[in-house]
């Protein structure tokens, strides 16, 4: 994989719920995620490094309400050079005696350069809990922050924070 394709697709990935919020907001979990499969990219054709970018991804649980949870999640987003905006994205979180369904509603993204060549990519912004039940039941139709960073190649992580200030969580670190 080139260099250009691995930080499109950690990219991308951010598409997914993770959060960063204010100084205050509730943790709510951090996920630690890798790329799977091979990352779609479609030139747009109108100028170079304009390009519509899809990633499946799949994470794991580590912190908060989301610890040893399973996330898969895709997102589709559009680059133009470093520049990413999300146009779709989303994904299925399984916990014991829970499940729940997510939705990219917002978030923007951009390349993270290391000694000038490709580290990956930060994203931001919110999503949505359009179903919840069970041990996440308390997070059906909330909405949350999330932030990606890059963790290594094909690997990032996701941090999500309340954007409501309702969400009951636990915020305990491994």
């Amino acid at each position: 994989m080139d260099k250009r394709i691995i930080m499109t697709a950690v990219c991308s990935a951010l598409g997914s719920i993770g959060a960063s919020g204010f100084a205050l907001a509730e943790t709510v979990g951090r996920y630690e995620c890798n790329i799977v499969g091979v990352v779609s990219q479609e030139p747009i054709g109108d100028k170079d490094g304009h390009r519509i970018t899809g990633v499946q991804y799949s994470c794991s649980g580590v912190e908060g309400l989301v610890k040893g949870a399973v996330y898969s999640g895709t997102s589709t987003s559009e680059w133009d050079g470093p520049q990413g905006t999300y146009l779709s994205g989303g994904g299925t979180v399984r916990a014991a005696g829970g499940l729940a369904v997510t939705e990219i509603t917002e978030g923007k993204g951009a390349a993270v350069m290391k000694d000038g060549k490709p580290a990956g990519s930060e994203s931001s912004g919110k999503a949505l809990f359009k179903f919840a039940s069970g041990t996440l039941a308390t997070l059906s139709g909330k909405t949350v922050r999330w932030e990606t960073k890059p963790t290594g190649v094909g690997r990032f992580s996701i941090e999500l924070t309340d954007d409501s200030g309702t969400v009951a969580v636990s915020t305990s670190k491994q």
